[in-house]
């Protein structure tokens, strides 16, 4: 798949990602990990949320657990995921 394919593909899978209703939360969390990975890059030295932002930390944890993965093969979780939604 070339670069520019993946990427079409990916903005694809954001916007019908953004209209998909009753997505269970640990799928939320690996859509959003997913999503940062891919235009993020790792989270690298971004501290953790305090305690009582539960939110934030579970969106931190998540994408904290994908600091290896490369942005190509985050994109293509990413389609993938939301093709199965």
């Amino acid at each position: 798949m070339s670069t520019e394919d993946l990427e079409s593909k990916f903005q694809a899978a954001a916007e019908k990602a953004r209209v998909t209703e009753n997505v269970s939360t640990d799928n939320k969390k690996k859509l959003y990990s997913l999503f940062k990975q891919a235009t993020e890059g790792p989270i690298g030295d971004r501290p953790r949320p305090g305690i009582f932002d539960q939110v934030g930390r579970a969106k931190w944890d998540s994408w904290a657990g994908l600091k290896d993965m490369s942005a190509e093969d985050a994109k293509k979780q990413y389609i993938a995921l939301v093709d199965s939604l």
